[in-house]
């Protein structure tokens, strides 16, 4: 019975011990895809004209703003995560009007969120988050390794969302839909 208890006991232990060393081998992981994406933003950033800095409450979150080339839209907020699953997260919320487009404070509720299942058919995810505020949405998996490449084709095609913007503005604040490029 002891040396039953002893062997149970040592396995359990050893269990807890990889349960461990995994957790930090997850850790060591999204530190170096963090790094990575880091030196990826800092050299797209340039040529985008975005300047993205390392959240101070968030250290896996990156902040940029884009706001040349826009017609439609005073800026988008760029937030990039890398997340404790395995995957690089992107919300790109627009700035209209000073502020965030939310879809309870626009003009025609219905006939935005009707555009907004039309636009997904066309163009990436379009959404609100738990607030409501209208964001376009990429998300990368790192099961194949890190998307260099992707991430640098999103980064350069954000700048395209303004024409949704544009296409929103009547459903938004009930002025004539916007110049698309």
């Amino acid at each position: 019975m002891k040396r039953t208890f002893a062997i149970v006991l040592f396995i359990l232990s050893m269990l807890s011990v990889s349960a461990v060393y995994g957790q930090q081998d997850d850790e060591a992981d999204r530190i170096r895809t963090r790094e990575r994406l880091e030196v990826l933003l800092e050299k797209t950033g340039a040529e985008i004209n975005v300047d993205f800095k390392q959240s101070q409450k968030q250290p896996f979150n990156y902040v940029g703003s884009l706001k040349a080339g826009l017609v439609n839209t005073e800026s988008f907020e760029i937030v990039i995560s890398v997340t404790p699953k395995d995957t690089i997260g992107f919300r790109i919320y627009p700035h209209y009007n000073k502020g965030y487009i939310n879809v309870d404070k626009v003009k025609d509720r219905a006939g935005l969120m009707r555009l907004l299942l039309r636009l997904s058919d066309r163009a990436f995810l379009l959404g609100a988050d738990e607030s409501g505020d209208i964001f376009t949405g990429y998300t990368f998996t790192l099961e194949s390794g890190f998307p260099e490449e992707a991430i640098r084709i999103v980064l350069r095609s954000i700048v395209n969302s303004d024409k949704f913007v544009g296409e929103m503005r009547p459903f938004i604040d009930g002025s004539s839909a916007g110049a698309v490029r």
